[in-house]
């Protein structure tokens, strides 16, 4: 059954003006994410009051098993939220609400996959993350308590995606703000009051992600959406697994990768001190607000550049690009100065070392040269994305961090030390943004060349 849906959200997909509708879309998924910013900063921030450097060196260890949790979690919701926003393009709601049930299932099933798996090799999970003799404890108990609760991350994540697939980004950005308000009040709870340390910050992570999940979960049962999940949609078919994986283990590679590339960078620091990679992990949350908000603005332009390949609006889209990369380095210039003035203080709020300030000040100031080139890469990644073009997102990804970034990497480090090893990142993602924008203004145009050969033909 196909029928044109009527509905203000797909207004602003089709016919928005390109700069106001990536701002309506992208402001609030930021509005959400720097909230959400707040989950590992206020983690490290109530860390950093038990003043002890190896726990808080621990939480950044464990990160990348956070990122497999997200990556996992890309695998359905990215893939899913692609193959929506091309039926609704196409006005097959049929399949849409389809793909969102199976949405559902394959994130809960993902998730109890991660949790046996994960709990199987813990040991050798943390050991591998880079935890020595004064980290491996407590980073064993934040890395537990993340494995148990993978389902919750997963689908605080995908649901996220799959609202916002459909336009409903205003009740994806309630998930993200509910799960931040409760990790917030839970977390001095069971870092302090209840003496948990690290363990602490993780419980009240999941917490906080459940929050989030259960929120998102509402908006479908009340009915609040434009798509609706069905159990007479229960099983996918053989058509939405092959949209869903298509363009979702691709994306899912591409998270990994980010994940492994991390875990690289990690194990390079270690051997400057476990108080350098303390450092670098309250640098890194520091410039995660920087993160969000290109990732919020890409995530925006996603479903616009879904919906409009699906119909065929090639230059639409080509409009929503230049606006949306105009846009987003324009913010995180301001973003990068911001950072760069105020360096010091802001690393002192997470630690009183005089180690940790002045090496995170010096990491800081040098990581944020990526802001302005680094959301111009982003939103061509999810631009290929959106339009079920999954093999040129992770060609990108696949240049960006193992051609380009960990040999660079290792290259710097091994000719200038640590100070080198930190310009990698900066030097990356400049060469990917020229890379990545000139690949995807030129497929568009082939695309648009080729579609209007065909109605020639017709």
């Amino acid at each position: 059954m196909r029928e044109t849906p009527d509905d203000k959200r797909i207004y602003v997909l089709s016919q928005e003006r390109p700069a106001r509708a990536v701002v309506r879309l992208g402001v609030p998924l930021i509005a959400g994410m720097l909230i959400m910013v707040l989950y590992n900063l206020v983690d490290t921030y109530f860390i950093g009051l038990l003043r002890d450097d190896y726990q808080l060196a621990a939480v950044n260890l464990a990160y990348p098993v956070m990122m497999v949790c997200i990556a996992i979690s890309n695998m359905v919701g990215t893939g899913s939220s692609s193959y929506i926003a091309r039926c609704l393009g196409s006005n097959d709601m049929e399949s849409a609400n389809h793909t969102v049930t199976s949405g559902f299932v394959l994130t809960v099933l993902n998730g109890a996959v991660v949790t046996l798996v994960g709990m199987a090799f813990l040991p050798v999970i943390v050991g591998g993350l880079g935890a020595q003799e004064n980290t491996f404890a407590y980073t064993e108990q934040y890395v537990r308590v993340l494995l148990l609760g993978s389902v919750c991350t997963m689908g605080n994540y995908t649901f996220g995606q799959l609202l916002r697939s459909e336009g409903s980004v205003t009740y994806s950005v309630v998930g993200m703000v509910l799960g931040t308000v409760a990790n917030i009040a839970l977390d001095p709870l069971f870092i302090l009051v209840l003496g948990m340390g690290c363990r602490g910050a993780a419980i009240a992570t999941i917490l906080g992600n459940a929050a989030g999940m259960a929120a998102s979960v509402a908006f479908y049962a009340l009915g609040k959406t434009l798509l609706r999940p069905s159990l007479s949609y229960l099983l996918p078919t053989r058509r939405i697994l092959r949209e869903i994986f298509w363009v979702g283990v691709p994306a899912t590679l591409e998270t990994l990768l980010t994940s492994a590339a991390f875990v690289v960078n990690n194990n390079l620091a270690v051997s400057y001190g476990e108080l350098t990679v303390a450092a670098m992990g309250v640098a890194q949350k520091i410039l995660s607000l920087g993160n969000y908000v290109y990732q919020g603005f890409a995530a925006g332009v996603q479903p616009i550049m879904g919906y409009n390949y699906g119909a065929r609006n090639y230059r639409r889209m080509l409009e929503v690009l230049r606006a949306g990369v105009l846009v987003v380095s324009g913010t995180e210039l301001c973003i990068m100065a911001a950072c760069g003035i105020f360096a010091p203080q802001l690393v002192a709020i997470f630690s009183d070392s005089g180690e940790v300030i002045q090496t995170g000040a010096r990491v800081l100031r040098t990581l944020m040269c990526i802001l302005p080139f680094v959301g111009a890469v982003s939103m061509s990644r999810m631009s290929f994305q959106a339009m079920g073009k999954p093999q040129y997102a992770f060609g990108i990804t696949l240049v960006r961090q193992l051609v380009l970034y960990v040999p660079l990497l290792l290259l710097l480090n091994s000719a200038f030390g640590f100070g080198g090893m930190i310009w990698a990142q900066p030097i990356t993602e400049l060469v990917m943004m020229v890379a990545s924008l000139w690949l995807l203004a030129r497929t568009i145009r082939t695309e648009e060349v080729v579609g209007q050969g065909s109605n020639d033909d017709v």
